[in-house]
């Protein structure tokens, strides 16, 4: 098995080295704008929530275990995430339809329309930030990012054996959803 000595050393390392920091970053610039998009500060949201939402959105209700599985994280994290979207009310808690037992996580009307509010103000975001790019070149970005987020997710389920999730979504103009391709 080839050491990571080995394996860097297939590539530039100066490339790599600029690769690593500008994920960095990005990251950092990402984390302070939190994406949040454009015009008024509300249209601004947690990174965990508007994941959570879109997930939500993109695939219908869910358990908490579901919706943990699917994005790669704890069951215990999404229950604490989720927490605040019930009590703000954007998200609902409601019976399985098939075992009343059993509760899920459903987008409310409330939650749908904060999200399209959140993805409208992402998606002018990303039309500034890409203001002279080319529709190839914004379609090839989102391709090499879901790529790079799809590897990196993948290599976060091998390391802590939790099933990859987040890895990006579709290339959409409309935002990420957490499944593998689609960031």
């Amino acid at each position: 098995m080839p050491t990571s000595q080995d394996m860097t050393t297939e590539f530039d390392p100066g490339l790599l080295d600029a690769l690593q920091h500008q994920v960095a970053v990005f990251a950092r610039r990402a984390e302070q704008t939190r994406l949040g998009g454009t015009g008024q500060l509300r249209n601004s949201m947690d990174r965990a929530a508007y994941l959570l939402l879109n997930r939500l959105d993109q695939e219908g209700p869910m358990g908490v275990k579901a919706l943990a599985a699917g994005m790669g994280i704890d069951s215990s994290t999404v229950t604490r995430q989720v927490a605040p979207l019930v009590d703000t009310g954007l998200v609902k808690r409601t019976s399985h339809p098939e075992d009343g037992r059993a509760v899920v996580l459903q987008l409310s009307p409330r939650g749908l329309a904060r999200l399209e509010e959140v993805r409208s103000s992402r998606r002018q975001l990303m039309v500034e930030v890409t203001d002279g790019w080319t529709p190839d070149e914004r379609e090839s970005f989102c391709t090499l990012l879901t790529r790079f987020n799809t590897a990196l997710s993948v290599r976060q389920s091998a390391h802590t054996g939790h099933a990859g999730g987040e890895s990006g979504g579709t290339a959409t103009t409309e935002g990420p959803s957490e499944s593998a391709p689609t960031s």
